[in-house]
């Protein structure tokens, strides 16, 4: 039977509730290998080991643990006793097969009474493969890196490092609500979210009954993938266009847009307050469009008494792009569809709008009323992975 020895970096640094920290991650590591037949998941000396039945589950565990928070990095390993001899005959099986002309041995010794220092099991053990295999010892370019880690009472071998996300694992940091469009944006926010940790709730506004359900399928869509990262999710579902016609008849146009967020804010406000969240996520990025300029910002969370998180908020389209792209959402995204950000838009927003002008506009409206209406007929959906 092979391991996978995970390692983790940030959760190190945690000091006293380190190991609070730590059964989070495994109780993750356990959800996203469900269903595999992997048969253990121990902690071990600042590592994780993870029992791999056989080397066909590899590729899937390997799939799912890139998926999870709070890995800095992980490897398919064979158990070895301590002995050198015994590493070195490890460290030749592992490379059977492998074509290469230059190797490195790392070693990395968690049990510092081990009779031999890091840099004499390398020396030892690498001498062993070399005369075995004629490769010769490259230590700073190496095609190949012989990866031992003495623990203990056992030792592991492994020859591929794979990268993890980093981060916290997602469960340690409470939960957020996340206003989820059919965008680019707003996905990007709510992953980078869980990479500090949060469990991720979504909400989604459509411009039903006035639109059709295209953005809240891609919404379903983008919910299905980010739950790749949290193993559990809920999307809540807001048809949205009523409460923007209300707007549209009692305010003049280029008030509309920052009243629409805040409305949207008010909703999700509610949606927190029932699940347990502690803070709103928003895509938004400062100067991106007309509404996210400071003063706008300020006028929009004004509305909510909630703590507003913006993790985009100093990052730009490209930036923003590209994470979307390596999450998965990328292609998702860029679907067209019928958004509710784009049903009664006036042509010249307002760019400069106080706290004290929404409040003043916001009069005509019966804002209980309409936030009441809009949670009775909510939706809710759940995802579940794998």
């Amino acid at each position: 039977m092979q391991r996978v020895i995970i390692h983790y970096h940030e959760i190190a640094l945690k000091g006293h509730n380190r190991p609070m920290f730590v059964r989070q991650l495994l109780r993750n590591i356990e959800g996203v290998l469900r269903s595999t037949a992997c048969s253990l998941v121990r902690s071990a000396e600042g590592r994780v080991v993870v029992h791999v039945p056989d080397a066909q589950v590899w590729p899937i565990v390997r799939e799912r643990l890139g998926y999870t928070f709070g890995i800095a990095n992980f490897s398919l390993a064979w158990k070895s006793d301590r002995r050198v001899e015994s590493l070195a005959a490890t460290a030749l099986g592992a490379l059977a097969g492998r074509r290469a002309t230059s190797f490195a041995v790392r070693v990395k010794r968690a049990d510092k009474s081990y009779p031999l220092t890091s840099p004499e099991i390398a020396r030892r053990v690498g001498k062993i493969v070399q005369d075995r295999l004629g490769w010769k010892v490259d230590l700073e370019h190496p095609e190949v890196e012989v990866l031992i880690e003495v623990l203990a009472r056992e030792a592991f071998v492994s020859v591929e490092r794979q990268r993890g996300l980093g981060g916290l694992p997602v469960g340690v940091s409470g939960t957020v609500v996340a206003l989820l469009s059919g965008g680019i944006d707003s996905p990007v926010a709510a992953w980078r979210m869980m990479g500090r940790g949060c469990r991720v709730e979504f909400i989604h506004f459509s411009g039903a009954p006035y639109q059709d359900r295209r953005s809240l399928e891609k919404a379903q869509e983008l919910t299905q993938v980010l739950t790749r990262y949290q193993l559990h999710s809920r999307l809540h579902a807001v048809a949205f266009g009523e409460i923007q016609r209300h707007i549209v008849t009692a305010v003049a146009r280029p008030y509309r847009v920052v009243l629409y967020r805040r409305m949207m804010l008010r909703i999700a406000a509610e949606v927190a307050r029932r699940v347990g969240g502690r803070a709103l996520v928003t895509g938004e990025s400062l100067g991106q469009v007309a509404s996210q300029t400071l003063e706008n910002l300020a006028a929009i969370e004004e509305a909510v008494d909630i703590m507003v998180l913006r993790p985009l908020i100093a990052m730009d389209k490209n930036e923003i792009r590209a994470q979307a792209e390596r999450i998965g959402t990328y292609e998702i995204s860029i679907r067209p569809d019928q958004d509710c950000c784009q049903l009664f838009v006036p042509p010249q927003p307002a760019t400069r709008m106080s706290a004290a002008e929404a409040r003043q506009v916001e009069e005509p409206l019966d804002v209980q009323a309409l936030v009441g209406r809009a949670l009775e007929a909510m939706e809710t959906f759940e995802y579940c992975f794998p």
